[in-house]
């Protein structure tokens, strides 16, 4: 077979972009010679790879499979030139990165700007996406690393863990909790509880931890967490957010967070999951995945932007090996 990377590369953007002239666009080159190439590759292969007459462009059962299989050639040729950069000392290269829309606000800006200032060699391209979207494009090595809540109990997944963060309840000066100090999480009432959509694992982490599950609030299910704060601080009620939001609240706002705690106290283990809800954040990689280099620096990236006694204690002391 003589198929080349290239060709490869006009296969996948085809199926991205379900047409052949955006297709070429984004490869660079012209559409007859992307058309050209795929066209010898179903003649060689004596498959059609592509079904021409659907509008939008689609691919064919056979087509999707030598897609899949495409995505993880280009993904492997990828970590081998990863290896020939790292045994020269180059840090360069691109890297794509999912993150959970619960994290991504308190990660991203300094992220960016910590890669832009330190590492200009490295082209990182990121995207928002829920839990089940992130994990499906992580197997098919549609993105290298993927920062979200675990663990996901997902097999082809290696997950190492960043930090550990926990949950603080935004309460309207008009509820009843506003009056504690702080709040056991087996006092957390649903019924004037406003959470994320469906969807989100927010939703879930949060349910796991609050009681008296029927819903008599006006219920209103929102994407993002300072939708839930501008519904709280207008309708009453409270939100369960992460702590990682409270520096983006202002001063006034500030006023209205409360800790929430377990039955129990362990002074000498603060982050305790069984003393105060907490979740765990970590970095997800494909099993066989071999870039270790690009893995370090974005994970020494984050271990800057995070507080450190959020931080795991093994990533504290040591680099990632894989």
């Amino acid at each position: 077979m003589k198929t080349n990377l290239n060709t490869l590369k006009y296969v996948v953007a085809v199926d991205t972009y379900r047409n052949f002239v955006k297709a070429a666009q984004a490869c660079g080159v012209t559409q007859p010679t992307l058309s050209t190439a795929i066209g010898n590759m179903e003649m060689e292969l004596d498959v059609t790879i592509f079904d021409r007459n659907s509008h939008p462009v689609k691919p064919t059962a056979i087509g999707e499979k030598i897609i899949a299989m495409a995505k993880a050639t280009l993904h492997d040729a990828a970590q081998i030139e990863e290896i020939v950069r790292s045994e020269r000392g180059q840090e360069e290269g691109e890297v794509s990165i999912g993150l959970i829309p619960t994290v991504a606000p308190y990660i991203l800006p300094d992220l960016f700007a910590d890669i832009t200032a330190t590492h200009p060699g490295i082209h990182m391209k990121a995207y928002e996406m829920r839990t089940g979207s992130m994990i499906s494009r992580l197997l098919n090595s549609e993105i290298d690393m993927a920062i979200l809540s675990t663990p996901t109990g997902q097999r082809g997944i290696l997950e190492i863990p960043l930090y550990y963060e926990r949950f603080v309840a935004y309460v309207s000066p008009s509820d009843p909790l506003h009056d504690l100090e702080e709040i056991p999480a087996s006092q957390l009432p649903s019924d004037r509880l406003w959470i994320l959509e469906e969807g989100h694992c927010l939703c879930s982490q949060v349910f796991s931890f609050c009681h008296n599950r029927r819903r008599t609030h006006t219920e209103y299910q929102a994407g993002s967490i300072d939708n839930l704060i501008r519904i709280v601080d207008r309708n009453g009620g409270y939100t369960v957010i992460p702590e990682m939001h409270v520096p983006l609240l202002d001063s006034g706002q500030r006023r209205n967070v409360r800790p929430i705690v377990g039955e129990t106290r362990d002074k000498k283990d603060p982050q305790c999951s069984s003393c105060v809800p907490v979740r765990e954040i970590s970095i997800a990689i494909r099993e066989g995945y071999l870039r270790e280099g690009l893995l370090n620096i974005i994970a020494g990236c984050i271990k800057k932007i995070v507080p450190e006694n959020m931080l795991d204690a093994r990533l504290r002391k040591f680099a990632i090996r894989i």
